[in-house]
């Protein structure tokens, strides 16, 4: 039987010091050695169980980017203190001045503002292109091309990168393909698809309570072991260390990934079926409207449903405005940015995690602040939510009468 994400998280077994179930949390920021010969070894190369100094690695967060690992499908992994810092480390271990990127243009807005504002300060360029237009992509590959990169669900635009496409784009021009999986965890394997390493805002759905920030880099022993090169390595070098406490609370997290993933496709599915047939316009990938419906259905893991993230166009900025405070006083969720919460979350993108992006940029990809981005939560009644979804709809003159009675026999039968 061909080996499943949740089953090799639950299969992952790191006992306590005294055989607790979860394992000790070492809160030392440097550690002893037996011997001046021993110390020495350490500090040129990784030995098992030895540790030196908690930026170079320590035993909690060791656990933690070994189960990331075994999540992805990838030989190894390390842990760091934001998503931002995971990228930001990849990017600059491979790229040096001179070099060049090409991305997609429908990326987190930090990551747009990174590639596009931060990296020519050192002399690293970006091409930023429709990454589901695969002549595009080539066409802006040149000999100093060393990555691309995209997010395997775009944020907030929702839309699916062909990942093996762009693997065979990758391996003509000798070029690195990095992918951002942040949205779709266990949904979709991008290491199996062909992506070379595989970069995660742990802050998301792996840990699912927002009360943590980690990143973490998913790829080969090589690539890993080069990003903690004492000498060489962006990770070592720069030091976005993830903190032992949070990535022993991020692991606990993790066990019940594959749980919460479900129960977040189940309920965002719902709601995102029912807006279509009250003729909101809906973007989520489980609809046969989406664009690349059947090519996430090719991608999909089986098991965890088609992700949390739906999107709804409101048709005006003003509309937009008061709807959202609107459905956090109706206790459809909160009003605030970031993704993979237990409850809903909602925000208008275009004016805060994509502001980055220019506005003629967010005008080519059809972003506009008419847009609103969910993350679904665990919500138990789930028909419950939707009433309260669509009163707010109601309100501000979105859905008619006859829409409300719906919802609400909805509502009515689902309890």
């Amino acid at each position: 039987m061909k080996d499943k994400p949740a089953s090799r998280i639950q299969d992952y077994l790191v006992f306590g010091e005294f055989g607790g179930v979860n394992p000790s949390i070492t809160d030392s920021s440097t550690f002893t050695f037996m011997s001046a010969e021993k110390m020495a070894e350490i500090f040129q190369q990784e030995i098992e169980g030895c540790y030196l100094y908690s930026r170079h690695m320590n035993p909690m967060n060791k656990f933690l980017s070994d189960a990331l690992a075994l999540l992805e499908n990838t030989e190894s992994a390390h842990v760091t203190a934001s998503g931002m810092g995971a990228i930001s480390t990849t990017l600059l271990q491979i790229c040096q001045q001179g070099d060049e990127i090409v991305s997609s243009r429908t990326i987190y807005g930090g990551t747009f503002a990174l590639m596009k504002n931060f990296f020519p300060r050192l002399g690293i360029n970006t091409k930023f292109v429709n990454i589901l237009d695969s002549d595009e992509v080539e066409a802006a590959i040149t000999p100093n091309t060393k990555v691309i990169y995209c997010e395997t669900m775009s944020n907030p635009m929702l839309e699916l990168a062909d990942i093996p496409a762009l693997k065979e784009i990758a391996l003509r021009h000798d070029c690195k393909l990095v992918v951002d999986n942040t949205f779709t965890p266990m949904l979709i394997s991008p290491k199996n698809l062909g992506a070379d390493i595989v970069v995660h805002s742990l802050t998301k759905f792996i840990n699912g309570a927002s009360d943590a920030v980690g990143g973490a880099v998913c790829a080969d022993h090589d690539f890993i072991a080069s990003l903690k090169d004492v000498n060489s390595g962006a990770i070592m070098l720069l030091g976005p260390t993830l903190d032992s406490l949070r990535a022993a609370s991020i692991l606990k997290n993790l066990r019940t990934l594959h749980v919460r993933m479900n129960q977040h496709s189940k309920n965002a599915s719902f709601i995102a079926r029912q807006l279509e047939r009250i003729g909101i316009k809906v973007v989520y990938p489980g609809l046969r409207s989406h664009p690349q419906h059947q090519l996430m259905r090719r991608f999909l893991n089986p098991g965890f449903g088609w992700g949390g993230m739906v999107t709804i166009d409101v048709q005006s900025d003003e509309i937009a405005n008061k709807l959202l405070p609107l459905m956090q006083n109706n206790l459809v969720g909160y009003f605030a940015v970031s993704l993979g919460f237990y409850k809903t979350l909602f925000s208008s993108p275009s004016h805060s995690t994509s502001s980055e992006i220019p506005e003629d940029m967010q005008h080519e990809i059809g972003m506009s602040g008419s847009l609103i981005r969910f993350s679904f939560g665990l919500d138990f009644e789930i028909g419950r939510t939707f009433e309260r979804l669509v009163e707010c709809l109601a309100e501000v003159g979105l859905v008619n009468e006859d829409s409300l009675m719906k919802a609400h026999q909805i509502a009515d039968n689902m309890n």
